[in-house]
């Protein structure tokens, strides 16, 4: 298999994890079985050093403005330069050159940059979720999905915070490479080797604020221990040792969601697990997660994620 190429801009500012990950990533194939490999080259204004957002220093292989990305380059733009006081020469280079490379691909907050230059209108993408609101309200022509943890629309891909872009770079391995090889790498590198790219950047617990009381808190873990147990608000509320309705406005007021949609999100997601990472049939997972059927798992899915059990294993189960 020919090499392919790997084209990683840096610049002052960069988050430092944005490159080393995916780049660790793309230089494993190297370091497996196998004749495939992906030629790897960083890049910055000049040619010069850069200083990343933690101090570190990077001294990149050549200059950005000589280089000219095409068929067979993989263009990746990691993030860490929040300001809107782009470097003008760096937004003019992704604006006349990014759009020839052969897939274009952002991490984190380089889904600004990307966007700052107008390579991302019309089409879906995301960013680090405390950036998103930025990118929907200074970008109107992009279609921003907050939740994802990675976007691919064609052949521009675009991933949320740091890990994210390992998730996205062991998808572009397993996309050039196959499986196998992808595989090998994640477990060298002791990650996941794919987290589905609709995943959501925060799991339910995150999503949700940890409540104050301790009570509360062990209600909450309860909930995640136990998605396929009696989850009413009735019976958590016995394990608080309140009254239902004291149980959930006061949940509600250290959570910010109500218990019912706190007890759907962790079911969902484990019930998503689940279809991923096990071969169980969706009736047995439906029992395990408390819904009892098939339809009423169904039925959860949809609302939730768009589709239905089957189509999610589909798309995003693992070989169990």
């Amino acid at each position: 298999m020919s090499p392919r190429n790997v084209l990683v801009v840096l610049y002052d500012g960069v988050q430092s994890l944005d490159v080393t990950g995916p780049v660790e990533v793309f230089a494993g194939v190297a370091r497996a079985p196998g004749p495939g490999r992906y030629d790897i080259r960083t890049v910055s204004l000049g040619g010069a050093p850069v200083r990343t957002n933690s101090g570190l220093t990077l001294v990149p292989d050549g200059d950005l403005e000589g280089e000219r990305p095409g068929a067979g380059t993989t263009l990746l733009v990691p993030g860490g330069q929040y300001s809107a006081d782009f470097e003008p020469r760096l937004t003019d280079w992704l604006r006349a050159h990014g759009g020839g490379a052969q897939r274009l691909v952002s991490v984190c907050t380089g889904g600004l940059l990307l966007a700052e230059a107008g390579l991302l209108d019309g089409r879906r993408a995301t960013t680090h979720w405390n950036a998103c609101e930025r990118m929907a309200r200074d970008y109107p022509a992009v279609e921003v999905e907050p939740d994802p943890i990675y976007v691919r629309d064609g052949p521009v891909s675009t991933s949320a915070g740091v890990t994210a872009g390992i998730d996205l770079a062991l998808a572009l391995v397993e996309e050039d490479f196959g499986r196998d090889l992808a595989l090998a790498i994640a477990r060298h590198l002791v990650v996941f080797l794919r987290r589905p790219g609709n995943q959501a950047q925060f799991s339910a617990q995150l999503a949700a604020q940890t409540a104050r009381r301790e009570p509360l808190r062990d209600v909450q873990q309860w909930i995640t221990e136990h998605p396929g147990g009696d989850l009413t608000v009735e019976a958590l509320a016995a394990r608080a040792r309140l009254s239902p309705r004291h149980f959930a406005r006061a949940f509600q007021a250290e959570t910010g969601v109500t218990p019912g949609r706190y007890v759907e999100r962790v079911r969902v997601e484990h019930a998503r697990r689940l279809l991923e990472d096990s071969a169980q049939g969706v009736a047995q997972i439906s029992r395990a997660c408390g819904y009892g059927t098939p339809e009423a798992l169904r039925r959860a899915f949809v609302k939730t994620l768009g589709q239905s059990p089957a189509e999610y294993r589909r798309r995003f189960g693992g070989r169990a």
